[in-house]
C-alpha cells in the first residue's frame, strides 16, 4: 500500500485521523465517528511494517525499536502535515494519523470565543487550552499564536511534540522546538526557553511536575506562558495542577497558581446539525480576585458559580455554551447532553 495515496485519500474525506492495524481495513475518523475504508483490503503485518518503512528515518526505527512507541510529524508536499503516533500492540504495529492542514485558521475562521485575541496579547501570566485528545487544543494555541503573529512584535518559543502547526515571521520572531529533534525534554527546554530572551513561550503539554514548576517560574518572572493539559473543566484543571505537588506543597502553589492564571478555555468538539464537520463548545474561566481567592482556598467547586454569574466579562461554564449551540440549531440535544458532566443540569438549562 502506498501510504501518500492513503493520506491523499484522507485530506478529500476531510478525516481528523487515519488508524492502520493489522488484519483490519484502514479506518478514519470523519467528524467524530470511526468509518472503515472498505475500498481497501485488510492489512496483514507486511504490508504495515512497509508503511512502517516508508514514513519513517533510520535513526526513528533505531528510537521505536528500542522505546517500542514513536512520536513524529510527516509531511506531504502540497497535502497536508500529519501528527503519527506508532506503537506496538500485541507484537505488531499499530499506527493513527492526525491531520495538521499546512494552513493555520484564524480566530474568526473557527469562531472562537473573541476573547482568545485579548489573552494571547496579555504581557504576562498562565494561559490553559484544556479538553480530551483531539478535541482541538492544539489548533486553539496555534490560531491564537497567529493572531499574535499578525498584530504584535513578540519573541514567541513553543516547544511541541511533535511539531504541528508551521508558523512564518510576521510581526512576531517564532522558535519552535521538536522534543526529540530539537530538545530532550519540555522542562529542560523550557528552562533553556528563559535564557533566549522570549516574550511568550508556548508549550505543547504540561504532562509532569518538572515542566508545571517551570511553567509556573515562567509565568511568574514577567513571560506569557500557553500550555495544553487533559482535563475536562476548568475546576478540575486547577485540581489537577495542584495535586502534582506534594501536600504539603499544595498551600504554596495554591497562592502561586492564583497569582500566575490569566484563563483557563476547556474544549470540547460536537456534530454540526445537518452538515458536515463539528462545532467547538468552551468552557471559560478568567482570573478575576474572586477566582484568585477560591484557588487559594481550594474551594475549586465554587467556580462554576463564579462563570455563570460572570457572562459579562465573557466567563461561561460549558453547560452554558452547550446550551447556546443546541439553542441556535448548531449541535443536537442529545450530542450536548452526551458531553456534559452534569446532563440533568444542562437537561433543565435547555
Amino acid at each position: 500500500m502506498d501510504i501518500e495515496i492513503l493520506l491523499e485519500s484522507m485530506v478529500k474525506k476531510e478525516a481528523s485521523d487515519t488508524h492502520i492495524r493489522v488484519f483490519t481495513s484502514p479506518v478514519f475518523r470523519i467528524d467524530g465517528d470511526l468509518i472503515t475504508q472498505d475500498e481497501y483490503p485488510p492489512l496483514t503485518i507486511d504490508d504495515v511494517n512497509n508503511i512502517f518503512e516508508q514514513i519513517t528515518s533510520p535513526e526513528q526505527r533505531e528510537v521505536f525499536y528500542k522505546t517500542k512507541e514513536l512520536d513524529f510529524a510527516y509531511s506531504i508536499k502540497g497535502l497536508a502535515r500529519f501528527r503519527v503516533s506508532i506503537l506496538r500492540q500485541r507484537g505488531t504495529i499499530s499506527m493513527a494519523f492526525r491531520l495538521v492542514p499546512f494552513k493555520v485558521y484564524t480566530v474568526d475562521e473557527l469562531k472562537l470565543p473573541q476573547l482568545c485575541k485579548e489573552l494571547i496579547q496579555k504581557p504576562r501570566g498562565l494561559i490553559l487550552v484544556t479538553g480530551p485528545t483531539g478535541s482541538g487544543k492544539s489548533t486553539t494555541m496555534a490560531a491564537m499564536v497567529d493572531h499574535l503573529n499578525n498584530t504584535l512584535r513578540r519573541n514567541v518559543i513553543t516547544i511541541e511534540d511533535p511539531i504541528e502547526y508551521l508558523y512564518s515571521n510576521k510581526k512576531c520572531l517564532i522558535a519552535q522546538r521538536d522534543l526529540g529533534d530539537d530538545t530532550l525534554s519540555f522542562d529542560i527546554a523550557l528552562i533553556h526557553a528563559l535564557r533566549h530572551d522570549p516574550d511568550v513561550i508556548v508549550v505543547g503539554e504540561m504532562r509532569d511536575l518538572a515542566t508545571v514548576t517551570t511553567a509556573l517560574r515562567a509565568a511568574e518572572t514577567g513571560h506569557l506562558v500557553m500550555g495544553t493539559l487533559h482535563t475536562i473543566d476548568a475546576s478540575q484543571t486547577v485540581d489537577r495542577i495542584i495535586d502534582m505537588y506534594p501536600s504539603e506543597q499544595q498551600p504554596q502553589i495554591r497562592l502561586q497558581f492564583s497569582q500566575v492564571l490569566v484563563a483557563i478555555l476547556s474544549q470540547t468538539l460536537l456534530p454540526k446539525v445537518h452538515t458536515k464537520g463539528r462545532v467547538a463548545a468552551f468552557e471559560i474561566l478568567l482570573a478575576n480576585p474572586a477566582v484568585r481567592n477560591l484557588i487559594r482556598e481550594g474551594k475549586t467547586y465554587e467556580l462554576t458559580s463564579i462563570m455563570q454569574l460572570n457572562n459579562s466579562i465573557g466567563m461561561q461554564t460549558l453547560d452554558q455554551s452547550l446550551t447556546n449551540l443546541v439553542k441556535h440549531g448548531l449541535t443536537t440535544r442529545e450530542e450536548a447532553l452526551l458531553k456534559s458532566s452534569h446532563p440533568d443540569r444542562l437537561e433543565k438549562m435547555i
